[in-house]
């Protein structure tokens, strides 16, 4: 029996540390999980394909991102807009964000199917898909699109199962797809002799066995009860979710942009060059999605905190949130530290487990990874910063930073340093906009630092007006 819960919760009496390792470490597992789908694609497809196999997942992954991004809003805006509530106990209204995130993602979900199927092949050509890459690409996007639904039921459910105090349900949910993917992907590639269709069928039905125990689990809530009166989309409370969820919206939206305009140069400015558009597109897209997989740590961090920031800021415990906030940010720093060493001194070892392709390849790939992961450290700032900010229910400063590196300064970076070295320009605009958004970051938690913990915290207004499907 769901029961609902406004007694002393675990979020505003156990200690930080505690606390923290909790919540962190399965949303850590959880993301660290979700990058792997794309990784161990990657692995198997460069075994078993080859790098133009590797180039197509990367021009189908703009795409995904868009999905995701709508995901990640929703799943964010709504666990954050459940812990301020929960913390002000006012259980019913969290029930009611939830069930209004659960319609909106299903609706959105189903809308971009239809949208990306139909569109498919003009959209891998906006992405950057060569001649020799599109019969790749759209073998796998024609699958991968037929997911999407599921993709968005992992990604969305698990945060506000999360945000009801079952990080280990979220992380369980994520390990079993990613356990799947990583089964089927070989049998489908090397014993089926699918390519990339087999790498994409295998992410799929991952997504699936995800998707069906997370809908298990949304039955289960153990802080508040969800039943048919919290579905209808009302109003003001889509409003607030959307709200909070926006800089993760943007934050994904953008990456969606960049990917786009870097492909497209990666094209051009590859084909001036030695190495040739299709290694230059493979090569970075692998140092990306390595990349991806690392910062899922510190991502995880930031995230797996979120309910306990929201919790407390909005139950008025301020020392609980600051000591939360930079407990997070010392930790993800630090393992992205750790990861710079590793990117900087092992870039073959890892470019090799994605299959062994030219000299050529490999001298493009090294330079990828020493080049544009240079200031790899500075991301945790503007992840754990822009979460803080959205679990306390502001939205502006958070949507600034998600901003501030992909299209504030990633965007004309490229097109300056590419219109000067051409395609290692490329390459500098990465660590010169994680530098830059890095410190953006760090100057507006300190504008805003005093000014946090002097206001009470904000209250939604407590909508009632449905809007009908």
């Amino acid at each position: 029996m769901n029961r609902t819960t406004i007694a002393a919760n675990p979020l505003e009496t156990e200690k930080i540390g505690k606390l923290t390792i909790q919540y962190a470490v399965p949303s850590v597992i959880s993301l660290v999980i979700n990058s792997l789908y794309n990784m161990v694609d990657q692995v198997f497809i460069g075994q078993g394909v080859g790098y133009l196999g590797n180039a197509a997942t990367n021009v189908i992954m703009p795409m995904t991102l868009i999905v995701m991004a709508i995901a990640i809003m929703l799943g964010n805006g709504a666990s954050a807009f459940m812990s301020l509530h929960l913390g002000k106990k006012k259980p019913k209204e969290a029930a009611d964000g939830v069930g209004n995130m659960v319609t909106l993602s299903m609706a959105a979900s189903v809308f971009f199917l239809i949208l990306f199927e139909i569109f498919l092949k003009p959209l891998c050509r906006l992405f950057g898909a060569t001649a020799d890459v599109m019969p790749y690409a759209l073998e796998y996007g024609r699958i991968i699109v037929l997911g999407f639904p599921l993709f968005v039921i992992g990604v969305g459910f698990s945060n506000v199962i999360r945000a009801d105090g079952r990080p280990k349900s979220s992380m369980t949910g994520m390990l079993i797809g990613c356990i799947t993917n990583i089964i089927l992907d070989p049998i489908f590639i090397f014993v089926f002799q699918w390519g990339v269709k087999g790498a994409a069928l295998a992410t799929v039905i991952g997504q699936f066995l995800n998707a069906v125990f997370f809908i298990c689990c949304m039955f289960r809530f153990q802080t508040i009860r969800l039943g048919k009166a919290n579905f209808p989309i009302k109003g003001q409370i889509a409003k607030n979710i959307i709200s909070l969820g926006m800089s993760s919206f943007f934050s994904q939206i953008a990456a969606t942009v960049v990917i786009a305009i870097q492909n497209n140069l990666l094209v051009k400015y590859g084909a001036e060059s030695k190495y040739g558009s299709d290694i230059a597109l493979a090569a970075l897209g692998i140092t990306m999605k390595t990349s991806q997989l690392i910062t899922s740590i510190a991502m995880g961090i930031a995230t797996g905190i979120q309910p306990i920031l929201g919790y407390n800021y909005g139950s008025g415990k301020y020392d609980r949130v600051k000591k939360t906030f930079w407990l997070s940010l010392v930790s993800c720093t630090a393992i992205m530290v750790f990861a710079l060493f590793v990117f900087q001194v092992f870039p073959e070892e890892i470019i090799s487990i994605f299959g062994q392709e030219s000299e050529l390849y490999m001298e493009f790939a090294v330079k990828c990874f020493r080049i544009y992961l240079l200031f790899c450290f500075m991301i945790p700032s503007g992840m754990v910063v822009s979460i803080f900010f959205q679990s306390i229910g502001k939205p502006i400063p958070a949507m600034v930073i998600s901003l501030s590196r992909q299209i504030i300064f990633l965007i004309p970076a490229m097109f300056l340093l590419g219109s000067l070295l051409r395609v290692d320009g490329l390459l500098y605009a990465g660590p010169a906009a994680d530098l830059l958004s890095g410190i953006v970051s760090l100057v507006l938690i300190k504008v805003y630092w005093k000014k946090i913990f002097t206001e009470n915290p904000p209250l939604f207004a407590d909508a009632k007006k449905v809007i009908p499907l």
